[in-house]
């Protein structure tokens, strides 16, 4: 761990380019390959989601590299979501009980600039585009590229390398080409996704409500809309690619994709005017979720963010998660730096702490996105989730201390991990379902703190169980 080793990161993504900037505050020697364009010049979005939601963990993780201010400057607050039925009646969910808790809008790529600029500030960084990383020798630390202007292959020899290159990642790969111990499964669901857009009115003012995550849930199938900050809205519709009456196998003609927007999406055929071009023109994304094990090799490498632990959108996770990896692997590095009772192999020890901390947490995460999906499709306009939705409300807003829900847990909750939020929220929510269905509590608890408070022992209780 000498300041005057090279460090190489592969993948200038966001959390390529947050470790980038962190390494370099901590005076590290920093080569950064991409292989795509400098985002920040060339329209590099087309096929991948334009904006995020950015919650507590990963702002606290800008906090930490000293840009989180300047990326709320480009968020949009959403307090709660708002749903649209098949009437296209629309009903709100508010994230928390609690005031000041929201989720934040943010665009993608004007993220990913701000904090690939950040870090170029720094002599000690260097980031080069347009190089593909073709494979990496773990053994001897070096990795070979190649330049998509020239079209020859060139090797970079680095101290460490730390692959943030996303779910396809070429350490990844690298791992199971050389090491046959090392573990990796990807799992993909049956369901796909595709872009849509809502253009702002002739004012630049967004045509529906700006302050909150729109869904349209529809059972096997649904649609999202996220503000920007030029008045229009990233809507993406995740469909399944062949089961159901409607899917992206059979949706190929004019006809049949007006007839499946008239008939569940009514409301956004006039919001979204360019709705057939684009969904004939937009590319069909996969949603996929990749776990291994181990993320480090031979003390000199370790893969970061999707890299490591892909999960698909639905907790609203997957950038902060990866935020938080920066700022855990940055404790760890507070830990040790210096200290001259870690033993020679310096980093080794680093990266074999921090994935012991974090995998149980990304494990965690990654299963919470798929649960979050079914009840996003499925269950946000069921009666009985939206009556324990309705109690859990009451609950944070009458014991702001001493109560959150599992989504609260999860977003507003920073200081635990993914993994302790994941087990105790299942156990409140299962604790409050089986007392809806057994009429042992209704939605009239909500309007009696005496009622609320007996509610909140019997879930203490039972989770302490």
């Amino acid at each position: 761990m000498n300041k005057k080793e090279n460090i190489l990161i592969v993948g200038a993504g966001l959390c390529g380019s947050l470790l980038a900037l962190r390494l370099a505050q901590r005076g590290y020697r920093v080569e950064v390959y991409e292989s795509r364009p400098d985002l920040r010049t060339t329209d590099i979005s087309a096929g991948r989601s334009i904006n995020l939601a950015l919650s507590d963990r990963g702002l606290k993780a800008l906090r930490l590299a000293g840009v989180e201010e300047k990326a709320r400057e480009i968020c949009i607050p959403m307090h709660g979501r708002l749903m649209h039925d098949a009437q296209s009646n629309t009903f709100e969910s508010n994230y928390s009980g609690r005031k000041g808790e929201y989720i934040n809008s943010i665009s993608r790529g004007d993220l990913n600039g701000i904090l690939l600029t950040e870090a170029e500030k720094h002599e000690n960084v260097t980031i080069h585009f347009n190089n593909r990383c073709v494979e990496i020798d773990i053994e001897n630390k070096v990795a070979t590229f190649e330049s998509y202007q020239t079209k020859e292959q060139f090797s970079v020899k680095a101290d460490v390398i730390f692959g943030t290159d996303g779910a396809g990642s070429s350490l990844r790969k690298s791992y199971e080409q050389q090491y046959p111990e090392f573990q990796v499964s990807q799992e993909f669901l049956t369901h796909g996704y595709k872009e849509l857009e809502i253009p702002a009115d002739d004012t630049r003012k967004h045509l529906i409500s700006k302050d909150h995550l729109h869904i349209w849930p529809r059972g096997n199938y649904m649609l999202i809309a996220l503000p920007n900050m030029d008045g229009s809205f990233t809507v993406t519709l995740f469909l399944s690619y062949k089961e159901g009456e409607y899917n992206f196998e059979n949706l190929v003609t004019k006809e049949k994709i007006t007839e499946f927007f008239e008939k569940d999406f009514p409301d956004t055929l006039e919001l979204i005017p360019d709705i057939l071009h684009e969904f004939e023109t937009n590319p069909t994304g996969k949603l996929g979720t990749v776990k291994c094990n181990p993320w480090a090799y031979k003390g000199n490498t370790l893969l970061l963010g999707d890299a490591a632990h892909a999960i698909v959108p639905f907790y609203g996770q997957g950038m902060n998660a990866s935020f938080e990896d920066v700022l855990v692997l940055d404790e760890f590095l507070d830990r040790y730096e210096g200290n001259l009772s870690v033993d020679k192999a310096g980093w080794e020890t680093v990266f074999s702490e921090f994935q012991q901390k974090r995998k149980a947490d990304a494990d965690a995460i990654a299963d919470l996105a798929i649960d979050n999906y079914y009840e996003m499709r499925d269950h946000v306009a069921n009666p009985i989730f939206k009556e324990k939705r309705k109690i859990e409300m009451a609950l944070e807003q009458e014991f702001p201390e001493e109560y959150s829900s599992k989504y609260s847990l999860v977003t507003f909750n920073e200081h635990i991990g993914y993994n302790e939020a994941m087990t105790k929220g299942r156990k409140q929510d299962a604790v409050l379902l089986k007392m809806i269905e057994k009429q042992e509590t209704d939605e009239s608890v909500i309007n009696s703190k005496d009622e609320l408070k007996k509610v909140l022992e019997i879930v203490r209780q039972k989770v302490n169980e």
